[in-house]
């Protein structure tokens, strides 16, 4: 009974996204107050049917209710808890109803937190998100039902993806589809502002919390990825340059692209048209990361193989979003007025400069990952593009970006003193260079590594005077400086923790890959190896029982002068539900980097294949993420993105000649 009133609540969400994508907008155009008030209460319904949907979903996971197809081929009566709820989205069907539930959610957002919006525009954001609900309504319902029967039932489950089996994986993809689906916000009020023929400070003011929020949730999401990975694959790195990793990551730089830009259309009234464009992309390439996942033209623990009419479906609603509103912005951006101008050197300078910079690096990455699987479907032809294209491509682009983001804060507006923000930056400049001295004399890395050390510790170090600077500390007395400090927004506060956090993760980076330690062999109970300093003692392998597996656990005693620093218990596991073997990495963290360990397969005389890893400050590639996060969530918490924004001041005779625009409070 439960299951039928899921779907029931689906069908019904589809009806009522029906009417909350036409009703409104023809009430909106025509000029009928009741039939656009539609939006709202439309938007809230839809939240609480696909949250019906969800629920029962979840209700018929937990309580294997193997009657239901979904539940047959990802759950299994012995898997732990967390997996059965996780297995309610670990799946197409499943994650496909958590994508509409979080669609609606964002969608009620606006109807319910969105009351400082004029009412034309916020009537079109919805009608907007209630079409984008349609197609994905439509597919949930007709051509992936979740809820679909099976007769007669089986006793058992065939189970969940061993590897999703992890709480990394539990909690990554509801972070990933809040990021990817915040996304379609600021795609509809970019649409909503072409249809409406008006961008201006205040829509940036409105659309720039929803993007930050996104941005900030994909940043979640990726992150949690990449740690999974980390951990639990055994191969001891963290990012592959996977097609779906990279579905990820082509959103995540077109947001961050979006979200500098909105700054520029909220202080300066400026690159209207580009802003526009970089949130119709940036949503477009959220859809493609969603094809890439569900079409089936890849294979890949990330995807869901799925059959060609479901591929066809999805190939052809991305088709027709994107070319839509392309279509629009075809034809209505070159009537959206004009903004300011500015010097090159100026603030609005370099976030286009940022802006640039990213677009190049986007490109760089949506080629080398489209480009094998256009050839594949066109020609026949297998193509792999691999970790070396993306780090002589990619990495150049991004190193003058992160060189400039120092200096970005420091410039003002229109017209900017170059010479002046390096003088400010002298202390960071200071740093940098005894950053890359000391690295010189004591790295035995590549040449490499200085450039990371010397862009990080720049980074770092240049943010953290941009906020002196702000906070005039040394230049004034300290009360004053704490006047200023408890003044100051908390955006600004935002910028300086999410730059910082950017630098964390240079540094993360050019520490682990630099100088990383491998050590691959096969060992004997009795034998230690010793790496980066460390000395492993091989105590022997025994067999576990898990809850729904068995393992292998290795047990490893670790010194380092004699003195024991860890006992650390890899493991390789295997499944039978469905028969699969896993590894499960054994990582102790240590002041200044990860010791970490892989067992392997037995060569049948008592000896196993291990890897052992010495990663110097690895873990600061996600505590920089955390930080950037961090930097998002505080500059949300600042009351001016929570209202409109000023509209700029007219004149007697504009104001005579034209009636005022809704402001915030």
């Amino acid at each position: 009974m439960i299951t039928e009133i899921g779907y029931f609540a689906l069908v019904l969400a589809l009806a009522v996204a029906v009417v909350q994508a036409t009703v409104p907008l023809i009430g909106v155009e025509r000029g009928m107050p009741s039939w656009a008030a539609v939006a709202r209460p439309a938007a809230v319904t839809q939240l609480g049917l696909t949250a019906i949907a969800f629920g029962a979903l979840i209700y018929a996971f937990v309580v294997s209710d193997f009657s239901v197809l979904n539940v047959v081929q990802n759950s299994h009566t012995a898997k732990p808890m967390l997996y059965k709820v996780a297995g309610a989205w670990g799946n197409h069907e499943g994650s496909l109803v958590m994508w509409v539930l979080i669609l609606a959610l964002f969608g009620a957002g606006v109807a319910v937190f969105g009351s400082n919006l004029p009412s034309g525009l916020r009537t079109r954001v919805l009608a907007v998100q209630g079409m984008i609900g349609v197609g994905f309504l439509f597919f949930t319902v007709f051509l992936s039902n979740p809820f679909e029967r099976v007769v007669p039932a089986p006793l058992d489950g065939t189970g969940l993806n061993p590897l999703l089996q992890d709480p990394g994986l539990a909690f990554h993809p509801p972070f990933l589809y809040l990021g990817y689906v915040g996304f379609s916000i600021a795609f509809s009020f970019a649409v909503a502002a072409l249809i409406e023929g008006r961008v201006d400070p205040a829509w940036a003011r409105w659309v720039r919390p929803w993007t930050l929020a996104a941005w900030a949730f994909l940043t979640i999401g990726v992150g949690l990825g990449s740690w999974w990975a980390y951990y639990e694959l055994g191969w001891g790195g963290w990012w592959f340059w996977d097609p779906v990793e990279n579905a990820s990551f082509m959103p995540w730089l077109a947001g961050t692209a979006l979200l500098h830009s909105a700054i520029v259309v909220e202080k300066r009234d400026g690159l209207k048209t580009w802003t526009i464009f970089l949130a119709i992309l940036t949503f477009s390439l959220s859809l493609l990361g969603t094809f890439i996942v569900r079409s089936g033209v890849l294979n890949s623990v990330h995807t869901f193989a799925s059959d060609p009419a479901r591929g066809i479906f999805i190939l052809g609603f991305l088709v027709l979003v994107v070319g839509g509103s392309l279509t629009l912005f075809a034809v209505r951006a070159p009537s959206l007025r004009a903004g300011s101008l500015f010097a090159p050197i100026s603030r609005e300078g370099g976030l286009v400069l940022n802006n640039l910079l990213l677009m190049s690096a986007l490109a760089t990455v949506f080629l080398g990952t489209m480009y094998p699987l256009f050839l594949d479907a066109l020609t026949g032809e297998k193509v792999t593009v691999g970790p070396p294209f993306f780090n002589v491509t990619f990495v150049p682009l991004m190193t003058p970006l992160f060189a400039v983001m120092a200096f970005g804060p420091m410039l003002a507006w229109k017209r900017a003193d170059l010479m002046g923000a390096v003088t400010r930056l002298k202390f960071a400049l200071a740093l940098t260079a005894f950053a890359v001295l000391v690295t010189l004399i004591f790295s035995r890395g590549p040449v490499l590594a200085v450039l990371g050390v010397a862009l990080g510790v720049w980074l770092l170090v240049g943010s953290l005077v941009e906020l002196a600077d702000r906070l005039r500390l040394f230049r004034c007395a300290a009360s004053d400086s704490w006047r200023r400090a408890r003044n100051l927004p908390r955006a600004a506060y935002g910028t300086t923790l999410a730059h910082a956090g950017v630098a964390v993760v240079i540094l993360g980076i050019t520490g682990s890959l630099a100088w990383e330690t491998e050590s691959l062999q096969v060992l004997r109970p009795g034998d230690t190896v010793d790496v980066a300093g460390f000395e492993f003692r091989f105590e022997g392998a025994r067999d576990v029982l898990g809850p729904n597996y068995a393992a292998v656990r290795g047990t490893f005693r670790v010194t380092r002068d004699g003195e024991e620093i860890a006992v650390m218990e890899p493991e390789s596991r295997t499944f039978t539900t469905p028969p699969m073997t896993t590894t499960e990495a054994a990582i102790r963290p240590t002041t200044l980097g990860d010791l970490y360990i892989a067992v392997g397969e037995s060569d049948g005389s008592g000896g196993y294949a291990t890897r052992i890893y010495h990663k110097p400050v690895i873990q600061w590639i996600w505590a920089g993420a955390l930080i950037m996060v961090a930097g998002a969530f505080v500059s949300l918490s600042d009351r001016r993105h929570r209202v409109g924004a000023p509209a700029r001041k007219k004149t007697a005779a504009a104001q005579a000649a034209a009636a005022p625009s809704p402001q915030g409070t």
